[in-house]
């Protein structure tokens, strides 16, 4: 039975063997409890909560501790959220800022403004009430559509699943997630996953996904769909970055090879 842990780094990078100049592969964000496959010295293969795997250090896990998992739990809906030791941010530099969509486990609240949370490796934070959210919401297309613009100008990053920095796919998955959709990490995966179901270019709608390639088998790339022609990604064409393109700029239109809408 795989033994379950919490990851200690902001964003960790998950490689495709054990060893740090392998490749990156995807990543899994402060906190999140993940399955410890294997164990290789001073490496853990672990499994994500989207299927995915890849290997970390060990010591970015603390072993048979799953975290946030019940009791009051705050998500971070900043793009960063800095954790302070104490309930003021002039006295000591973070202890640690942790990306958006960071889950915390909540302890005490001091006033309207701070907020105590207890740390994946045991310590006590202190997080501003500002940098949360309690409930965070399920969006629909027209609060998606808004909400994805707040991403613009993060950089990409090959693997990235935070605002550290995005692939193209962690980006659509993430979009996805705020309409309570949970899809493969990947674009072809994702292209071919049976809750998604195609869309001829000429109907497509704001909140469709897009997926690009040499061919309809040769997808990599991915974007969500805006409307009037545009679509927002991270991608590395020209300026890496999470941007707005068009689908009628030659680069793009000769790549398109899949829309998809959710089911």
């Amino acid at each position: 039975m795989a033994l379950v842990s919490s990851v200690l780094k902001p964003a960790a990078n998950m490689y495709s063997q054990p060893a740090f100049d392998t490749d990156v592969v995807s990543q899994a964000i402060y906190g999140t409890n993940v399955e410890v496959l294997e164990e290789k010295g001073d490496w853990a293969r672990i499994r994500t909560p989207d299927d995915y795997t890849g290997w970390i250090p060990q010591k970015w896990l603390r072993k048979g501790h799953r975290y946030a998992a019940s009791g009051k739990v705050a998500q971070v809906e900043s793009l960063f959220a800095n954790l302070y030791a104490e309930p003021d941010v002039t006295r000591r530099q973070p202890l640690l800022t942790v990306p958006f969509e960071t889950r915390l486990e909540l302890t005490a609240e001091k006033n309207e403004r701070w907020i105590e949370a207890r740390l994946a490796d045991g310590r006590t934070a202190w997080v501003q009430r500002g940098d949360v959210s309690l409930q965070p919401k399920i969006m629909g297309i027209p609060e998606l559509i808004e909400f994805s613009r707040r991403f613009l100008g993060l950089p990409y990053l090959w693997g990235g699943t935070s605002t550290f920095g995005y692939d193209c796919s962690g980006f659509t998955q993430m979009l996805l997630r705020r309409r309570g959709v949970l899809m493969p990490r990947d674009a072809a995966p994702q292209a071919r996953w049976d809750g998604l179901a195609p869309v001829e270019r000429t109907q497509l709608q704001p909140g469709d996904l897009l997926y690009f390639g040499k061919s309809a088998g040769k997808i990599s790339h991915t974007g969500m769909y805006l409307g009037h022609g545009e679509f927002i990604n991270a991608t590395t064409h020209e300026r890496p970055m999470v941007r707005i393109d068009r689908l009628d700029e030659p680069y793009w239109s000769g790549l398109l090879v899949a829309c998809r809408r959710l089911r």
